[in-house]
């Protein structure tokens, strides 16, 4: 889909979507939960469709309502269903992380599907794992296929790949046989993710044990056999979006964003912390911020623990003054795109000035103009978002191509847009 963005001028207020990252860690915990539970304020992006699909392959029952979605759990005394189908997973990494430990644990034959890059995103250390223990691992760019019980004990991973990996451990370690525990070594990346997947387990009944140790590391135990339970979830709304509208409104100014949990546990609500530093006039009101037009200055970022920030970091640094050196910025390359060629790309067509030196980014504040050429999405949906953000907050008509990406975590984006005065033509 295209999208044709015209010179508007934008204000007003916006309800962030939920979080999709507490919405896949809610749906998991009552799938595997002994009763009914209520996930409220949920919206059906494809990733959190994938996750939903994913866990009625494991007997879960899924009744879907129009923000809100009823899951009675397989419990843990029914056993696991005969998985009879490839599970889908879209193009969904926490889907497919998530999924392979749990589905390891009904000692069948499980095949894994997806679309987009899914499948080129690196997960050696589930083929880690599953090697030390003699299980079947198989991955191609098609797909990958399971096979084998993981067994409790003691699991040593890196800190510096992905949380999801540490995160698929903890869901299924409590339905194990015995205690498993799991280290985490140091650097740490991404650590608030892990927190968010404790949270989830401990509403839902799993008791989780932490602890960091001299070496820098960190000691995650957690108790087995143990039993989810049902519960009530309201999923609060996600700061990685919000951030999209946080921007424009500190570039832009006038601009309320609404749905937030000021007291979030989030790893992406660092974005309140990177704005201030760069001068950005915000303040708290019911349910989130108002954000003000800002004189916004450089500063540096580190991104190791919150890596989904990554493209709509570019696009602030074009409107700070000075230099913005983002660090730690590496894992952009594995996900949907590779973010930081996308977004060097695609800014420069607006006359950006970004630098790439391995894993540290340089974005010099310059005036934009308006593109020559259309701009690209890449398939990716923080890739068009950001984009749409740097066009508004510059006062710039563009061309997007690949705008239904949005889909993938926010399908209401440019109706949310629209709604701020943003005239926008798809087609």
């Amino acid at each position: 889909m295209d999208a044709r963005l015209h010179v508007s001028r934008l204000s007003g207020q916006a309800t962030v979507p939920p979080s999709k990252s507490a919405a896949h860690r809610a749906v998991l915990c009552a799938a595997l939960a002994d009763g009914v539970s209520h996930i409220t304020n949920i919206e059906y992006s494809q990733d959190i469709r994938a996750t939903l699909g994913a866990v009625a392959q494991l007997g879960a029952r899924v009744v879907e309502e129009p923000t809100s979605v009823t899951i009675t759990g397989r419990g843990s005394s029914g056993g696991f269903v005969t998985v009879t189908r490839p599970v889908f997973c879209n193009e969904s990494g926490s889907t497919l992380r998530f999924m392979i430990p749990l589905f390891s644990l009904t000692a069948q034959k499980v095949r894994f599907t997806g679309a987009g890059r899914l499948f080129d995103r690196p997960q050696a250390v589930y083929q880690m794992l599953f090697d030390r223990q003699g299980l079947r691992f198989e991955q191609t760019p098609e797909g990958i296929t399971v096979f084998g019980r993981l067994r409790p004990g003691g699991f040593t991973l890196p800190g510096d790949v992905s949380s999801q990996f540490i995160s698929g451990l903890l869901f299924a370690a409590p339905l194990m046989e015995s205690e498993s525990s799991i280290e985490v070594l140091p650097p740490y990346e991404s650590h608030s993710y892990v927190d968010l997947t404790i949270d989830a387990m401990q509403q839902f009944g799993v008791k989780v044990a932490a602890r960091a140790r001299k070496n820098g590391s960190v000691m995650y135990r957690v108790a087995a056999p143990q039993r989810y339970t049902a519960s009530d979830f309201a999923v609060e709304g996600d700061y990685s979006q919000a951030a999209f509208l946080a921007v424009l409104g500190c570039v832009i100014g006038g601009i309320n964003v609404i749905g937030l949990n000021p007291d979030s546990q989030q790893g992406d609500k660092v974005i309140l912390d990177i704005l201030k530093r760069c001068g950005g006039k915000f303040k708290p009101i019911e349910g989130g911020y108002r954000f003000e037009r800002s004189l916004l200055k450089a500063t540096g970022i580190d991104l190791a623990d919150c890596p989904d920030l990554g493209p709509i970091l570019f696009t602030l640094g074009c409107f700070c003054n000075g230099n913005t050196v983002i660090r730690n910025a590496g894992r952009l390359r594995l996900k949907e795109s590779d973010r930081i060629t996308a977004m060097q790309e695609e800014l420069k067509k607006l006359g950006a000035r970004i630098e790439v030196d391995g894993d540290t980014v340089t974005i010099t504040g310059v005036a934009l103009h308006a593109p020559a050429e259309p701009l690209y999405g890449h398939n990716d949906h923080r890739i068009v978002m950001a984009l749409a953000v740097a066009v508004y907050a510059a006062g710039l008509p563009a061309l997007l191509r690949g705008a239904e990406a949005v889909n993938k975590s926010w399908p209401a984006f440019w109706d949310t847009l629209r709604g701020l005065g943003a005239k926008i033509e798809t087609e």
